[in-house]
């Protein structure tokens, strides 16, 4: 029935081709997208954390430190749990990495503190003995940017979907609410205008600077104003 097949091997071929096509969308594609899905208390970041990251980019803190724990027991014993994809699902730009001149810090909130973070980027070598990291003392004096990660928060719940939740939509079937790892859901919420978000992230960051000791830092956020050091400890928080 199929000889005519041998003495065609572009059909053949081509048949072979369709056919591993065709069970590839069925199985493989499915189990991809399934896997990419945000897992159970995963959640976007908040006004402050996403102010945080863009001062980690902005400081190529990135080019020397991967966030993608790989299977290997080397690395789990290590870093903590390898990393799935489905935990990423709300980083614009991911920041894997593939070079690592400091550790991996996809749980760093799971092992280091706000007191810890504060020293570290004054002084690495003081903290950590052989450090080649340098110091981000501008960090303590140039002030947080509200307005990109207000807009960017806009912009992903807008386009992509972003489970973000307005101000004036909690307590209200609008509201989305996020599950978490115990079986029970949150909020993560959005400023209605700009405003609101710098309140937001205001709130947040007196809760930061609490656990901190610098007395410039402290007094620039009772004065309303959000110093980077503060954005950044609150986004290395975030990563557990």
């Amino acid at each position: 029935m199929f000889h005519w097949l041998e003495k065609n091997p572009f059909a053949f071929a081509l048949g072979v081709f369709i056919t591993i096509a065709f069970a590839g969308l069925v199985e493989i594609v499915p189990n991809f997208a399934e896997s990419a899905r945000p897992l159970v208390g995963t959640t976007p970041y908040s006004t402050l954390e996403l102010a945080g990251r863009h001062v980690y980019i902005n400081n190529s803190c990135n080019a020397c430190h991967s966030q993608l724990i790989r299977p290997f027991k080397s690395e789990t014993d290590r870093y903590g749990h390898y990393s799935l994809s489905g935990e990423y699902a709300f980083d614009r730009p991911f920041l894997w990495g593939s070079k690592r001149t400091g550790p991996d810090l996809l749980r760093v909130g799971n092992y280091r503190t706000t007191d810890w973070h504060e020293h570290h980027m004054k002084d690495p070598a003081g903290v950590v003995p052989g450090s080649i990291m340098p110091a981000y003392k501008w960090m303590y004096k140039n002030e947080t940017d509200i307005d990109t990660a207000y807009a960017e928060q806009l912009t992903v719940a807008s386009f992509f979907k972003t489970p973000y939740t307005f101000t004036k939509d909690i307590g209200t079937e609008n509201a989305r609410m996020i599950p978490m790892k115990d079986g029970s859901t949150t909020y993560i919420e959005m400023g209605d205008t700009l405003e609101d978000a710098k309140r937001l992230a205001l709130a947040e960051a007196k809760l930061i600077v609490a656990d901190m000791k610098d007395e410039d830092v402290k007094d620039a956020v009772s004065k309303g104003k959000i110093p980077e050091i503060v954005a950044i400890i609150a986004y290395m928080n975030s990563l557990k």
